[in-house]
């Protein structure tokens, strides 16, 4: 597989090495079959990886199939895919509540296996949501994109906005939640806070409205910890409406929605923003704006 950029403006005078390795991301693994096998091209010529570059040059990368063999995983139902993206290199679609984003085992149908089908090609999770959480989640479509995304998001250039319905109000309209989480000894579905022995989480949530009993608040991740948003929420007092493991009295769907999608894509660098729609969380959300009760279903 060929891939095409042209090198813009502010990349002018970078040597192909600082590209490769800090514009594009691209891992250290991919770096050395691309230079080994001469696989880097400028304007149709091999090149040098200190060779500079000027605003223009044409790039061409080439990845050959058998560095990268795909998996094969068996496929699912295409109908059930709601499909917000998509180009030659990623998906992104809107994974209802009650989905898994993939199966604990092989034999297991999630959406990665829907996607897939949708798609007629195996394709790669490069986050995941919750079974509950409904909202945008990100698909690679080769394997050799993946590890790319997969930097991006450790480097927290991939922006993830979440809409939550919790209960009572905050203490102030932004705050900023750093608490570490570990496992629950006690509940292995369960994760809690642990500032001794757990892994750093940061939440950045702001309310967005307020209602008597309840508030609406965006929730964006600078970390990407299990249950992080859901743990930290419940920790603070204001546990999510719906949660069947953080909420005491859940009923209904976890009113916990990853609304939006922002990056720069690694190989066109356009900037990706998508949203994801949520009938579900907008009628729960009406649910409680109205001042009624729960219902199971809504």
């Amino acid at each position: 597989m060929k891939i095409h950029m042209t090198i813009p403006k502010n990349w002018h005078s970078l040597t192909l090495k600082e590209v490769l390795e800090e514009q594009l991301l691209i891992p250290r693994k991919i770096r050395h079959f691309l230079r080994t096998k001469k696989h880097v091209l400028i304007n149709e010529q091999f090149s040098h990886w200190q060779t500079k570059l000027n605003a223009g040059d044409d790039l061409t990368l080439i990845f050959d199939e058998e560095d990268y063999p795909p998996k094969t995983i068996p496929f699912g139902e295409p109908s059930l895919v709601e499909e917000l993206y998509q180009d030659e290199h990623i998906i992104i679609v809107n994974k209802p509540e009650g989905m898994k984003t993939h199966g604990n085992d092989a034999t297991e149908l999630a959406l990665l296996n829907h996607v897939s089908a949708h798609v007629q090609q195996t394709c790669y999770v490069v986050h995941r949501l919750d079974k509950e959480t409904s909202g945008a989640v990100l698909f690679a479509k080769n394997p050799f994109i993946l590890p790319i995304l997969n930097r991006l998001l450790e480097d927290k250039r991939i922006s993830r906005e979440y809409w939550a319905l919790v209960e009572g109000k905050l203490s102030a309209k932004s705050l900023v939640y750093k608490d570490k989480i570990g496992r629950d000894r006690h509940d292995r579905r369960k994760r809690l806070v642990d500032n001794r022995a757990g892994q750093y989480a940061e939440t950045h949530i702001q309310t967005l409205k307020t209602f008597p009993t309840t508030s609406l608040v965006q929730c964006r991740l600078k970390t990407g910890r299990t249950h992080q948003i859901r743990v930290h929420l419940s920790h603070h007092g204001h546990p999510i409406l719906g949660d069947p493991l953080y909420h005491p009295h859940a009923q209904g769907r976890l009113l916990l929605h990853a609304y939006k999608l922002t990056f720069t894509h690694p190989l066109t660098l356009q900037t990706i923003t998508v949203k994801a729609p949520s009938t579900s969380f907008e009628q729960g959300l009406d649910t409680f704006k109205r001042g009624q009760h729960i219902k199971n279903n809504f």
